[in-house]
């Protein structure tokens, strides 16, 4: 689907299929072996909540409830008291505490009619009305039209095949032009981030990096994917022409990521506790002369991850800028010649399993056809 794709379509998810059709044709892509609630528990009301002070009057019908919105009424069901912010944090996972508490603080949450406050305590049978007004749109956010190659989508979540050069949110030296301006074009209707008209990044790819990217579309959708990838529940796979060949044809890749000692925009592994720990598992699919086709799977994702794994084993991937061999290429590329080539994930709302695979871009099938040509 290209950028004249109605917004906001239903499409199913397209059947997986072998993504590396520059592959030979017999050679088959081989897999790699392989709810903290977000929300806080109910506990009980503590003594400062006991000592709150007479509730505030109710809004006035034409603010509360009116208009686009949504309006949830509640049953407080606990023999025993809680304050309210607490409650409705745990009824409500997918909203942070804080934009729980500006609801409130906007006298958005009523209890038994009267306009409540965080630390109203709530007795059991009270009832408690929550009204969520639509998002509000951030100027600082453009819509534009950027073409996108969509994979699937639906009214919550939505997947793309990133090409290289497209960051993927604003940033200090890229204000428009990215991922996140694109979708605001494509998805008009975005249910919203946090009270704003803004898609929820779940992951993310580097600006020369391409492929499967899943982004939320709901809160509730942004909250649920986090988790998969935080538990390894969602998995991501890539490609990756590497320099030189690797000993061995598998192997994992445990190495602690920060940042690069001397130069402050790079990653490196490090070893003096200030990084993260990361872990890349890799297998060799081809051997191409003075180069190796990689398929990769994460347990980790950090910045740079792959690029700077590969780096610190001597097979830094071909094309890359920043990690790289500086020495001529057989193709020319936009970028370093890796490729988010299949991602899985359980639907945030049916649970539902989908796989999600994105065919190579040229750029990296060329690449593999020349390479091949010059080991026959």
């Amino acid at each position: 689907m290209g950028a004249g794709a109605r917004p906001c379509s239903r499409p199913q998810p397209s059947p997986v299929r072998d993504p590396s059709d520059s592959l030979n044709p017999a050679q088959a892509l081989p897999r790699l072996a392989g709810d903290r609630n977000p929300g806080e528990q109910a506990d009980e009301l503590d003594g400062e909540a006991q000592q709150a002070g007479p509730p505030q009057p109710a809004t006035s019908a034409s603010r509360f409830g009116q208009g686009k919105g949504e309006l949830l009424t509640l049953t407080y069901p606990r023999p025993l008291p809680m304050r309210l912010d607490r409650w409705l944090v745990s009824q409500r996972p997918e909203q942070s505490r804080a934009r729980i508490q500006k609801f409130i603080d906007a006298g958005h949450v009523r209890v038994n009619g009267v306009t409540g406050r965080a630390k109203t305590p709530l007795r059991q049978g009270d009832r408690v009305e929550l009204w969520m007004p639509p998002p509000e749109p951030l100027p600082y956010l453009v819509a534009q039209d950027i073409p996108l190659e969509v994979l699937y989508e639906d009214e919550h979540l939505i997947v793309i095949n990133k090409p290289a050069g497209l960051t993927v949110h604003p940033a200090p030296g890229n204000k428009d032009g990215t991922l996140v301006n694109a979708l605001l074009h494509h998805c008009p209707d975005l249910p919203g981030i946090g009270g704003e008209m803004r898609p929820g990044i779940v992951h993310r790819l580097d600006k020369d990096t391409t492929g499967c990217i899943v982004i939320a579309k709901s809160q509730e959708a942004l909250v649920r994917l986090q988790v998969q990838i935080q538990k390894r529940i969602a998995s991501r796979e890539y490609l990756a022409v590497v320099h030189g060949q690797p000993q061995g044809d598998q192997g994992t890749i445990i190495g602690a990521i920060g940042r690069h000692p001397v130069d402050r925009k790079k990653y490196a592994v490090v070893h003096d506790g200030s990084g993260r720990h990361a872990c890349t598992h890799w297998r060799v699919l081809e051997r191409l002369g003075d180069y190796a086709l990689l398929r990769f799977r994460l347990d980790t994702g950090r910045t740079h991850q792959i690029r700077v794994h590969c780096a610190h084993t001597g097979h830094p991937i071909v094309g890359d800028a920043t990690y790289g061999r500086a020495r001529p290429l057989p193709v020319k590329l936009p970028g370093q010649a890796l490729h988010a080539v299949q991602l899985g994930l359980d639907h945030p709302l049916s649970r539902e399993r989908l796989v999600f695979e994105a065919p190579l871009p040229p750029a990296f099938a060329t690449l593999l056809r020349v390479l091949r040509r010059r080991g026959n």
